[in-house]
C-alpha cells in the first residue's frame, strides 16, 4: 500500500475539519466597541458630569472667594508691609499664613470630594454602559463582542454608533442600582 492510499482517509477528515470549521465560523456575529468614544459620548455621561459641576459649584466658588482674598492681602502685605509697624507686620503675616493654611486643607479636601464623587459616578456610568452594550449585542443576535485592546476593525464591525444612537434614546440619568454588575447571572 502506498503512502498516499494510508494518508489519503487522513487528508479527507482533515479537510471535512476546516470545511466545519469554516462554516462554524461563517455563521459566528462579532462585533467591536469603542467604549472610551461610549464613555464620551453618552449622554448619561455628560449627565453625571453636569451634576457633579452642580455638587461642587458653590464649595468652588468659597474656594476661588478665599484664594483671592488671600491674594489681596498678600499683595497688600507685599505693598504696604515695609511701612507698617513691625508688630503690626508680623500679626498680619500671622494671620495670612494661617489663611493660606487653611485654604491648602480646604482645597485638599474638596479635591479628594470631587475626585471620590466623579470615580462613583463614573462607575455607575460604566456599569450601566456595560449592561447596555450587552443588551444591544442580545438584541442584535451577536455573538462576541470585543472592547478594549482592539487594534484594528473593520468599520462594518464596529457597533459603537448603534450602542450610542439606542443611549441617546435612554434618560441621561442613569437609574441608581439598576446597572448589573458584568457578568452577572441574568
Amino acid at each position: 500500500m502506498s503512502t498516499l492510499t494510508r494518508r489519503l482517509p487522513l487528508l479527507a477528515l482533515c479537510l471535512c475539519a476546516i470545511s466545519v470549521a469554516q462554516a462554524a465560523s461563517a455563521q459566528t456575529k462579532i462585533a467591536v466597541v469603542n467604549f472610551q468614544q461610549l464613555l464620551q459620548q453618552a449622554p448619561q455621561t455628560k449627565h453625571a458630569m453636569q451634576l457633579l459641576q452642580n455638587q461642587f459649584s458653590a464649595r468652588r466658588r468659597k474656594l476661588l472667594e478665599m484664594q483671592n482674598d488671600i491674594k489681596s492681602k498678600d499683595e497688600n502685605l507685599q505693598k504696604n508691609g515695609p511701612m507698617m509697624a513691625d508688630s503690626e507686620r508680623l500679626k498680619d503675616e500671622n494671620a495670612l499664613r494661617d489663611e493660606q493654611r487653611d485654604f491648602q486643607a480646604k482645597a485638599s479636601a474638596f479635591q479628594d470630594d470631587v475626585s471620590a464623587q466623579r470615580n462613583e459616578e463614573l462607575g455607575r456610568v460604566q456599569r450601566f454602559l456595560l449592561q447596555e452594550i450587552q443588551d444591544y449585542a442580545r438584541s442584535k443576535g451577536y455573538d462576541l463582542v470585543l472592547g478594549d485592546g482592539v487594534f484594528f476593525a473593520k468599520p462594518s464591525y464596529d457597533i459603537t454608533p448603534g450602542v450610542l444612537a439606542l443611549l441617546m434614546t435612554k434618560p441621561a440619568a442613569v437609574p441608581a442600582g439598576t446597572a448589573k454588575q458584568p457578568g452577572a447571572p441574568q
